[in-house]
């Protein structure tokens, strides 16, 4: 068998490591860049929001002072016409087209920032009674929040349906506003005792935490969503409804008036395994200001 001449394989081991160099920049090497919003600003929009929209903006007018009474320091309202995409989240006919205002922040100049035609939006907003529906009237939404305008991309769209599917689940996480009352007791050998909570819901569905400590002084805890406080059950993961619920539902510290008839020494053990349940759960990451929820 003829082998080729050097200066050949020279050439076929290039031409190569060329195809390879090329097909390597053109895999998706890395991972989709993810949503810019935290899973608390997605779940704070979509739990105060009876309708969820995609859209692409038709038209934006920056309104005037005069204009726009109430608007923060530092921001700038518009009028905006914009043309639904996708009704993520809501029921009943909805316009093709829809108007609403929204204050959108200034930069750093103090100019107001620019909204382009086309532009692609995800819209947290209520219905306006009386706003015209049809397929070719325009009708009128208000936003859950004075900015509760997000620019549109696949990540923060995939979040929020994701987390729209996890709310009209039967049995959903309710969204928790404190704690309704507990005790703490001590085991049968030194060192065990128990701790439960009972916390507080928007719609009173029950909800309970239970904290185990081991006579070795080991601690696991688990949540209850329902009637039956099962202490085995699994924690809640981080960037689930549940967990959005706890961490973001739950007060700093636990109020040990609520603990009515629970002995001193027994108060200050519940507050320590409390402590243990945050920071399990970890920060409830936002970088905005949520909206008043409704559920």
């Amino acid at each position: 068998m003829r082998l080729p001449h050097p200066a050949a394989l020279v050439g076929i081991l290039t031409l190569t490591l060329g195809i390879s160099s090329v097909s390597a920049m053109q895999s998706p090497a890395t991972a989709a860049p993810a949503s810019p919003y935290s899973y608390a600003d997605i779940a704070d929009l979509a739990s105060a929001a009876p309708i969820a929209i995609q859209a692409r903006i038709s038209r934006a007018v920056a309104l005037k002072p005069a204009q726009a009474p109430g608007v923060a320091a530092g921001h700038s309202r518009f009028y905006v016409e914009a043309d639904v995409v996708s009704l993520i989240r809501g029921s009943g006919p909805l316009a093709a087209r829809i108007s609403y205002l929204v204050d959108l922040p200034q930069d750093a100049k103090g100019k107001a920032p620019k909204l382009k035609k086309k532009q692609p939006v995800l819209l947290f907003a209520r219905p306006v009674a009386g706003a015209a529906a049809g397929s070719s009237s325009t009708g009128s939404v208000q936003l859950v929040a004075p900015d509760a305008q997000l620019p549109w991309d696949p990540a923060t769209d995939a979040r929020l349906r994701a987390i729209l599917t996890e709310m009209v689940k039967p049995g959903a996480p309710p969204a928790v506003t404190g704690i309704a009352n507990g005790f703490h007791v001590p085991g049968t050998l030194p060192g065990e005792g128990e701790t439960q909570l009972f916390l507080d819901t928007r719609t009173g569905e029950p909800v309970s935490l239970t904290i185990l400590t081991a006579a070795d002084g080991s601690r696991r805890w688990a949540a209850a969503f329902g009637e039956i406080v099962d202490g085995s059950a699994a924690v809640p993961a981080r960037g689930t409804l549940a967990w959005y619920r706890l961490a973001c539902g739950l007060p700093r510290t636990l109020p040990l008036s609520k603990l009515a008839g629970t002995a001193p020494e027994d108060r200050r053990k519940a507050a320590s395994d409390y402590a243990i349940v945050l920071g399990a759960l970890g920060e409830c990451t936002r970088t905005r200001k949520p909206p008043v929820a409704t559920q």
